[in-house]
């Protein structure tokens, strides 16, 4: 009868096992799957009152438009969107360093943290769209950009780690101390990994931050920049009133945010998998 029993809880924990997999799979269908659908009627809608109304191209493109000129140029608009790309990625890195090396700084010492939190906040609050002039007249056209991009990615970067190391659970502190670990071991093993989810989600904003940050400075230094960058395409491209290949450049820099926040979500989830309560929360 035991036998019977244990049987029939193994044949229900692998009936349980099997339903899991597949309500999430449906689950992952309906994340993908509704936005793409809303998207596509959007894209049909726009398509169709272009064309029952006549709108000229030249006020405003339809999408087969657009995604022609994107074909047409892309030889073009890829060598921008690879001066764009670096860019973003070089002051993604200085931020990363910089913004996880002043966190750690701060995490040490209340009065690191009263002496140079407040630089940071200012740096925060300050618009990118009015630093961006004086530092076309400080640097070279091409560092002024980068350091745009470095200053809007910084901050996510730097505050959301603090709060990681910050909220590292006190129990868990007080038992190394009580084994008597050093500072030293206490970060590596305790405060860094408790904060891992705190830093990849300041990374998720500043992903999309820098590349903003890249576009507005480039904006910003018009025809004194390196004049390859997209948002040079689209200066460029306003003056000729070449308008489907602005919304071309538009697509193209939307299309690279995302990938650029879904590429760090990824590694969000491949860096925490299983081991993170965070991680753990998201699959249930």
């Amino acid at each position: 009868m035991s036998g019977n029993r244990t049987a029939s809880l193994q044949a229900r924990n692998d009936a349980t096992d099997k339903t899991e997999p597949e309500g999430s799979r449906s689950s992952r269908l309906v994340d993908v799957g509704l936005p793409v659908a809303v998207f596509l009627v959007f894209l049909a809608a726009w398509e169709t009152i272009v064309a029952l109304a006549r709108i000229p191209p030249y006020i405003l493109p339809a999408p087969s438009v657009i995604l022609a000129t994107l074909i047409k140029d892309w030889p073009l608009l890829s060598a921008s969107l690879m001066v764009t790309l670096t860019i973003t990625f070089e002051a993604l890195a200085l931020a990363i360093v910089g913004g996880v090396g002043l966190a750690i700084l701060l995490a040490q010492s209340r009065w690191i943290e009263r002496a140079f939190l407040p630089f940071a906040i200012i740096l925060q609050v300050t618009p990118v769209i009015a630093i961006a002039p004086l530092l076309l007249v400080w640097l070279e056209p091409s560092t002024a950009v980068l350091v745009c991009a470095f200053i809007v990615a910084f901050f996510p970067i730097l505050s959301n780690t603090a709060l990681g190391l910050a909220s590292t659970d006190h129990n868990l502190l007080d038992l190394f101390e009580l084994y008597r670990a050093s500072r030293w071991k206490q970060l590596i093993w305790l405060r860094l990994p408790a904060a891992l989810p705190y830093f990849f989600s300041g990374l998720r904003i500043a992903g999309g931050l820098a590349l903003i940050g890249a576009i507005v400075a480039e904006l910003a230094a018009g025809a004194a920049g390196q004049g390859t960058g997209l948002a040079f395409r689209i200066t460029e491209a306003g003056f000729r009133l070449n308008i489907p290949r602005m919304f071309a450049a538009l697509t193209l820099i939307s299309l690279t945010g995302i990938a650029i926040y879904a590429l760090f979500a990824v590694l969000s989830k491949l860096a925490l998998g299983r081991w993170h309560d965070s991680a753990r929360a998201r699959e249930r």
